[in-house]
């Protein structure tokens, strides 16, 4: 009986559905066969014979180890703990459900996930104070670009608001005090939403938490992770401090006496920078003005000529870069950024991207990180607030066309750590009962899936591999979106199986 934690010789009679699949000249069940680590062959069932632990597939489907390019890793694993609000539809409900809500051991009430951009009524530091009194309440954003405090919260961390609400820089260091939990605890939580990942298929993620997570990584390794791999970012403030202490984007980042099972997972990932705002906090930076904010342009948080610095910086010590940018005058001003210093890495979100710079994604090699569940999370905000946009909204088809590397993620917590959910919503553009929002833009399975892997399934691949109980290539937007996953393997050995966790 095959278990968590095996380490597998064999896959039994399995048929593949993802990046692997074209070697192939039918579609019959072959076995697979896993040695150290890697795909060592691959033969028609029973041709050869099974070595080590046997993992029967009973023709199951396998794909690459799927991987999310976007997380916030701390944030996304705390979010269990916090009082949900994606489905609150105004100020007023939203103050309600924190008036009671369980206060944290820190004191402090957190909610978070609310979208209010078409919210009928506004946030306001008299609402929230009407309803939640003198113990800190804060509510954060789904996008996290800004968070609403009551004058509790708002005293206990030093910052005014005549509404409430702070934006951006200002929100994003109340995200990072309230992620600053006693670091057992949050390991701990990070362990649990790892083994979770793993349930749904996931070998690798990108970590975009906003802290020092060279520390972070190899401490949690001690502590018992070994769920997936991990490429983890860092951000300006702390570039100095990676280039003094030597990290390079690619390298492997563990102590030497990391555990057996978690060797190799740690990587150096990228410099993130957060260069203008989001939709929903309306300070994408975009050609157009928002329409009920005729001055609102969005903004660029990081000028041009500084972006330019802190990418050349990065170039010369060896570290790639990945700029956040979601209007179209972001997207301009990161490719030009990543044309004049000439680093590589990869552009984050481009929600918004203007015609002329289709092409620039290929011609520069820089890599398309999207999101696919965000265009429907805000098929509604965009019909409203770039109605008057010219450019191109959530281009997925038009990427690919232009020759663009996509790579796929969920920005979790901002939407569920699942890419099951993006590879449904790339390829079926739709999650509820509304036809598909600008099919021109969807993909096919097969792209889907590229932008959703790092490997294919060959030998000399790494062994990271799902196994799945239906085919991706002909499942409806339904089953795709939930698909069952029977198991994950990371390197040849059992990170879920169906049943046994």
């Amino acid at each position: 009986m095959t278990a968590r934690n095996d380490t597998i010789g064999t896959i039994r009679a399995v048929r593949l559905a993802g990046p692997g699949r074209e070697f192939l000249i039918d579609d019959e069940p072959v076995d697979l066969h896993l040695d150290g680590g890697l795909i060592a062959d691959i033969a028609p069932t029973g041709a050869l014979p099974a070595r080590g632990q046997i993992l029967e597939a009973e023709g199951a489907w396998a794909v690459p180890g799927l991987w999310d390019n976007h997380v916030h890793t701390v944030q996304w694993a705390l979010a269990a703990e916090r009082v949900p609000l994606h489905d609150i539809e105004s100020a007023a409900a939203a103050a309600r459900r924190m008036s009671d809500a369980p206060t944290l051991p820190d004191g402090r009430r957190v909610g978070t996930g609310f979208r209010d951009a078409l919210w009928p009524d506004r946030p306001s530091l008299a609402l929230l104070d009407a309803a939640t009194g003198s113990t800190p309440t804060y509510l954060i954003n789904a996008d996290v670009h800004s968070v609403w405090l009551n004058s509790a919260a708002l005293t206990r961390e030093g910052f005014r608001a005549d509404d409430g609400v702070l934006r951006e820089e200002d929100a994003f260091e109340i995200s990072r005090r309230l992620n600053a939990v006693d670091p057992a605890h949050s390991d701990q939580a990070v362990i649990r939403a790892g083994e979770a990942a793993a349930a749904r298929g996931v070998t690798g993620l990108v970590d975009f938490d906003m802290a020092w997570n060279a520390e972070a990584w190899p401490r949690r390794v001690r502590a018992g992770f070994a769920s997936h791999r991990v490429e983890f970012a860092f951000y300006p403030a702390d570039l100095d401090r990676a280039v003094r202490e030597g990290l390079r984007s690619g390298e492997t980042h563990e102590e030497p006496d990391a555990p057996a099972d978690a060797r190799g997972l740690i990587r150096v990932g990228s410099l993130k920078v957060i260069s203008d705002g989001s939709l929903g906090t309306r300070t994408a930076a975009c050609s157009h003005a928002y329409p009920d904010d005729p001055g609102n342009y969005g903004m660029l948080t990081v000028p041009g000529a500084e972006l330019v610095a802190l990418l050349t910086a990065a170039t010369g010590a060896g570290i790639t870069a990945a700029v956040h940018a979601i209007g179209d005058r972001a997207v301009t001003s990161a490719l030009d950024a990543f044309t004049v210093s000439g680093a590589s890495g990869s552009l984050e979100h481009a929600q918004l991207v203007r015609h002329a710079d289709l092409l620039r994604f290929a011609r520069l090699g820089v890599i398309a990180s999207v999101q696919p569940q965000h265009a429907l999370d805000d098929r509604d905000f965009v019909e409203h607030h770039w109605a008057g946009q010219t450019s191109i909204g959530y281009p997925l088809s038009s990427l690919v066309a232009a020759g663009a590397e996509l790579r796929f993620g969920s920005d979790a917590p901002v939407a569920p750590l699942d890419p099951w959910q993006a590879l449904s919503a790339a390829v079926w553009r739709t999650d509820d009962d509304r036809a598909s929002w600008h099919p021109e833009e969807s993909l096919t399975v097969d792209q889907a899936l590229s932008a959703s892997v790092r490997t294919a399934i060959r030998p000399g691949a790494p062994a990271d591999i799902v196994l799945t109980a239906a085919d991706p290539r002909t499942a409806d937007a339904t089953t795709l979106r939930r698909m069952p996953v029977v198991a994950t393997v990371l390197a040849g050995r059992v990170t879920h199986i169906d049943g046994a966790d």
